[in-house]
């Protein structure tokens, strides 16, 4: 005998005796209006995508486990869910593309995003990175024109190498960034085979108060592999969300993706004199300066059980901190403590931290009421002020962030430095001869389409400066000469 079906109700919970058929006037319609079953459903239907990211649309996701495997991180921080070894932090992650849509391809020539949110009993904390350690721009007000670049043309709606191009060869600092994107790890051969970071510089405490700054590195287990760009653009065509398949498929047969995190520790006063500004994004710290110290491993073991309510629906914000966990004055980190959190209030509504997959594990206590999908009680009878002389939640004043000093005139300035050649040079040299000719070869590849005569010298003269091999070759690839004034 058969086991009893479940009943199928409406959202409200009433069964539905047919769903089949809509309530009409007699065989032939018209459809009465009266069908609410029909309505909800239809109007449910129109609402069931919400607006897909201007950034990182295009995304996979796992759950995981963080376990802490070194004593020594909580003389650096006082992070509870790092205070000592073998403690173990729940977690999940979003892997994604940067430029395209909800629906493009897995293995385009892209970074990839690496958003690991950790459920700690301090509250959720988010580290919004990138499979690169280093980023195009170094100040969020370009933020905005630069992924204009990377979108479609307002006229034809197609890629533009024109816009890219433009924009890239007139912001040199993105050519340490777009050395990394056109090399040979441009393209992950699976998510699983590559490495994240946490790209910015971050500040961490200890319980003594003692600062320091600090940079992520999570180390692929499996290795770090990649995708020969015409293999890309096969599985582009026949499989465009291999990238997501590999993920889900690895996890489901038990074959989980692991990496170790690390990180390089500075101490506060050497940002002071570090000969490149530890807080400008397009740079990275020399490892020889700052070795890379293990921090803990993080397993991905549980695949989503639906995708639009977890990964969809999952909102990072590198503005969630713990104690212990605080900004540096990086600039393009100050932008995206606003833009992150304000894109999931658009996106998601003012109370996205009340989906599950973005709700914390210890107790939330605060003053915020009512918006859009307020689901936890609002609140109930508890006051919504602060001080109050009723027992309400206070401020701990020992998690008040620690001060550091700032000084200048308030002014638009740029960073101190423009050397924006020589690591993006020392990364050149550092390659193999065949990975120097992929490199040119992807660079040409990309630079051909480009209209303007110019767009190419300007950019040509910036390989040039940072090494004049490198410029040259770029230049005869594209049939173009290095003009005489950068010799």
């Amino acid at each position: 005998m058969s086991e009893k079906k479940t009943t199928l109700t409406t959202a409200s919970g009433a069964p539905v005796g047919d769903n089949q058929n809509s309530i009409t006037a007699g065989h032939r319609g018209p459809t009465l209006i009266q069908d609410f079953h029909l309505l909800e459903k239809l109007a449910h239907f129109n609402r069931e995508r919400i607006p897909e990211r201007i950034v990182h649309a295009k995304g996979a996701g796992a759950h995981g486990y963080f376990e802490v495997t070194n004593d020594e991180i909580s003389k650096y921080t006082k992070a509870s869910f790092l205070s000592e070894a073998g403690k173990r932090t729940p977690m999940f992650i979003r892997f994604s593309t940067v430029a395209g849509e909800l629906g493009s391809a897995d293995t385009v020539r892209d970074p990839r995003g690496f958003a690991v949110k950790f459920y700690t009993e301090e509250g959720n904390y988010d580290l919004v990175g990138n499979n690169t350690p280093i980023f195009f721009i170094r100040d969020a007000i370009k933020f905005p024109d630069f992924i204009h670049t990377q979108k479609r043309h307002p006229q034809t709606h197609l890629k533009d190498p024109n816009m890219v191009w433009d924009f890239w060869s007139l912001s040199p600092e993105s050519l340490h960034q777009i050395t990394y994107l056109h090399g040979d790890r441009g393209i992950p051969a699976t998510l699983r085979h590559m490495n994240g970071y946490g790209s910015h510089t971050f500040k961490w405490v200890n319980d003594q108060g003692e600062v320091f700054w600090v940079k992520y590195h999570f180390i692929s287990e499996q290795g770090v592999k990649a995708l020969d760009g015409d293999l890309a653009s096969k599985l582009a065509g026949e499989n465009p969300d291999y990238h997501t398949e590999d993920l889900f498929n690895s996890i489901e047969e038990g074959d989980f993706p692991a990496w170790k995190l690390y990180v390089q520790i500075m101490p506060y006063e050497d940002a002071k004199t570090y000969r490149f500004d530890p807080f400008d994004v397009t740079k990275v710290w020399s490892k020889k300066d700052y070795p890379r110290i293990e921090v803990g491993r993080m397993v991905l073991n549980r695949n989503p059980e639906n995708y639009f309510a977890e990964v969809e629906q999952a909102a990072f914000s590198p503005g969630q901190f713990v104690p212990g966990i605080e900004a540096s004055p990086d600039k393009m980190l100050q932008g995206r403590l606003f833009a992150y959190s304000d894109a999931h209030r658009y996106r998601l509504g003012v109370n996205h931290h009340q989906i599950p997959v973005n709700r914390p594990v210890n107790e939330v206590n605060n003053n915020q009421r009512d918006g859009y999908m307020q689901v936890n009680g609002n609140g109930g009878s508890k006051l919504n002020y602060e001080p109050n002389s009723f027992d309400g939640p206070v401020e701990d004043k020992t998690k008040k962030i620690s001060p550091f000093e700032v000084y200048g005139e308030a002014d638009s300035v740029a960073y101190d430095s423009d050397d924006h050649y020589t690591q993006a040079g020392d990364l050149y040299r550092l390659m193999s001869a065949d990975e120097k000719d992929r490199l040119i070869q992807n660079f040409v590849d990309h630079m051909m389409p480009v209209e303007k005569e110019e767009i190419k010298l300007r950019q040509i003269e910036h390989f040039y400066k940072a090494d004049p091999e490198w410029g040259k070759r770029i230049a005869e690839g594209l049939g173009l000469t290095v003009p005489e004034t950068v010799k």
